[in-house]
């Protein structure tokens, strides 16, 4: 099978694949705060880190919504890891709700004190990433055409990290049991790992 995006059969494929081929994704569960001091966490699955030296990172948002616009403001971010325990606050941070409600309080989620930005952690997440706004950058087609899609690009500036999963100096990645965003309503769970040794040239 091949397709051109804009003309798949929509009879043979009524839902886009295109999720569910780029996956298992990161999910970057976003905390900013506005200029009034509004909290927003909000679950992004076009995530993941871009460099190691310094750590960046960074997320895509289809639509200016609230973390952007609260992050373009301050230059700062959270970024939360949404594990297995927390599956079902992490998606009920995703409902669309109004302007300068606070997801958290309303997934019942305690916030704990960044030490260097002012957007709060959730307290319960094994892991963040304190975040300094390097750049929004606006999309668009190859064509030049605009894409109301924005990325935002950070710079770690903190790292919290439950000292449990902390085994032989490593971060114990499968017994965080992070989730991942796949196709459609379809996720995935990180609880085994295999290790393979990168060639020599």
């Amino acid at each position: 099978m091949f397709y051109e995006p804009d003309k798949r059969d929509r009879k043979l494929l009524p839902h886009d694949p295109f999720k569910a081929i780029v996956a298992p994704r990161p999910i970057g569960w976003i905390t900013s705060i506005s200029l009034k001091g509004e909290v927003n966490l909000a679950p992004y699955s076009f995530f993941n880190g871009v460099n190691s030296r310094p750590n960046l990172v960074m997320f895509g948002s289809e639509g200016f919504k609230d973390s952007v616009t609260n992050i373009a403001e301050t230059g700062e971010f959270v970024c939360n890891l949404a594990t297995w325990d927390l599956r079902e606050a992490m998606n009920a941070t995703s409902a669309p709700l109004a302007h300068g409600v606070n997801e958290m309080e309303r997934a019942g989620l305690a916030p704990a004190p960044s030490q260097i930005v002012k957007p709060p952690r959730v307290a319960t997440s094994p892991c963040a990433l304190e975040c300094k706004l390097i750049q929004v950058v606006a999309m668009t087609t190859a064509a030049g055409q605009p894409v109301d899609c924005h990325v935002v690009f950070g710079e770690v500036v903190g790292v919290h990290i439950d000292d449990r999963f902390i085994v032989d100096g490593r971060l114990d990645t499968a017994a965080l049991k992070p989730i991942a965003r796949c196709g459609y309503d379809q996720y995935a769970v990180v609880d085994s790992l295999f290790s393979m040794t990168r060639p020599g040239a």
